[in-house]
């Protein structure tokens, strides 16, 4: 396979790109920067580091989510039990990918670990799939969540028009797309604000709760057990909930070369993160469960929004602004990470090379943030919220799965390599285990959506040999491309 070498470039005065042969180094290299050489500055320091990853797990998840892992585990018990497994699970993960960002200093994320690891086509079916399914679905999800709850104080009364949710929806990730091509330090401090908001808004429903509890309202707790037995066929569901809830811990590693000190933020950020959400989500569900019983949480469609109706009166009005506030700062992370993503895939060879182009005075790497919009509203207006977060769920994990089965390879592939942060070996183990476990048991429970899901994955083996290898491209091809 041969590519042409890119050398780097100005369109119109406005972008440059980022190094000659469609690579960047990372900018822990040590290597002078070049003379008009335009790169993403190290901005995100601790503090915004763990807001971007508070910010982006703390979404629609916890206000979505638990009608989902109830309806597919069938008992009180058993949803907290799931709760709880996908914290744990999650933190297992969160370490795996601190041990890797802090001896791949390279951004990227999944991408790019999948590329040291096991070579380029994996790795191009990986950003494939993120560009066709997993980020236009994840962000259609979460948009969706915020539309429904920034409009629930005006229908309080009546049912939302569906038109009107994606309406607003459509307005909420169009100002998302601006702000990220704008500014990263903009991007970063509105992300740090709303990320104080997600915390208030968890408190909110947190504290009352706590109250509840000393009030001895502990009737929707008796016999926490009893109920559907939960089957092999809707645990997989439940689980792909859970962890949807919490996924969001791996986002700083498609930041490493803007992260402050990586050796050390990385695995800090990591860690306080998700000991903060786990504790926080396990607390919001007992607290749901002190006022709504299993039955009334599972006919809800705003749970949250149902808590602040009965115990806090007129208060309730605020709780669906502090919900869509927490998902408008899960759009934003989740759009400033994933662009990293396609900008690194792209400084590959393995996207357009317009994709790796950096804006000369803004610092943001514009094209990668634009690709994801158009993509992003065929998501939200064909496809419903559930069956969009089944369709994208099984992707994310096999290959979240297949990075830190990844770890494994390369911990006896390159037993020198520096590796400053170190996690047991059975961590990584148990992780990849329990993402392909789930991911070969969700093609049992729904086949429909992991079957598209599969079938989507499968097309970026031909893609890889079409726009990858094949050299003899016509030349209409080539400028399509961007060579």
């Amino acid at each position: 396979m041969s590519r042409k070498a890119a050398v780097p470039t100005v369109s119109n005065g406005s972008y440059l790109q980022g190094q000659a042969n469609g690579k960047l180094s990372s900018m822990d290299s040590g290597q002078p920067a070049q003379e008009g050489k335009v790169v993403l500055k190290k901005k995100v320091t601790l503090l915004r580091g763990i807001s971007i990853i508070i910010g982006t797990i703390i979404g629609a998840g916890i206000f979505i989510s638990p009608k989902g892992i109830l309806k597919n585990t069938g008992s009180v018990g058993m949803s907290l039990t799931v709760w709880t497994a996908c914290g744990i699970l999650s933190l297992f993960g969160a370490l795996c990918y601190a041990e890797l960002g802090t001896c791949i200093k390279k951004s990227g994320g999944h991408y790019t670990y999948i590329l040291e690891a096991f070579g380029p086509l994996p790795a191009f079916v990986r950003v494939w799939v993120e560009l066709l399914i997993i980020r236009p679905a994840a962000t259609a999800v979460i948009s969706l969540a915020f539309g429904r709850y920034i409009l629930e104080p005006f229908f309080m009364q009546c049912e939302i028009p569906e038109l009107a949710i994606k309406l607003i929806t459509a307005v909420g990730i169009t100002l998302v797309m601006v702000l990220n091509s704008t500014s990263v330090s903009w991007s970063a401090r509105i992300q740090m604000f709303l990320t104080f908001c997600k915390l208030v808004a968890i408190l909110i429903i947190i504290v009352p709760g706590v109250i509840q509890l000393i009030k001895g309202e502990t009737q929707h707790f008796k016999n926490a057990f009893a109920g559907n037995d939960a089957s092999v066929m809707g645990l997989p569901l439940a689980f792909y909930s859970g962890m949807y809830a919490y996924s969001g811990w791996f986002y700083l590693n498609f930041v490493t070369e803007e992260v402050e000190n990586p050796e050390k933020n990385i695995p800090l950020a990591i860690c306080i993160s998700m000991i903060i959400v786990t504790v926080g989500y396990v607390l919001t569900n007992v607290a749901y469960f002190t006022t709504i019983s299993a039955g009334d949480l599972l006919l809800s469609k705003a749970v949250a929004v149902t808590f602040a109706e009965r115990l806090m009166g007129n208060f309730s009005l605020a709780v669906p602004v502090f919900v869509a506030l927490s998902c408008f700062g899960s759009m934003n992370g989740g759009v400033f990470a994933v662009s990293r993503m396609f900008f690194v895939a792209s400084r590959e060879g393995h996207l357009p090379e317009i994709l790796s182009m950096i804006h000369v005075r803004k610092h943001t790497p514009l094209p990668a943030v634009i690709v994801l919009h158009p993509l992003t509203m065929i998501m939200l207006f064909t496809g419903d919220l559930y069956s969009l977060l089944n369709f994208l769920s099984f992707a994310r994990w096999l290959f979240i799965g297949l990075v830190v089965a990844g770890l494994i390879y390369l911990r006896y592939k390159r037993p020198d390599m520096p590796r400053p942060f170190k996690v047991p070996l059975f961590i990584p183990a148990l992780f990849s285990f329990t993402c392909l476990f789930m991911v070969a048991l969700s093609l049992y429970s729904d086949p429909v959506n992991t079957g598209i899901g599969f079938a989507i994955t499968l097309t970026g083996i031909p893609a890889y040999y079409l726009f990858i290898v094949w050299d003899k491209k016509p030349k209409w091809f080539r400028k399509l491309l961007g060579k």
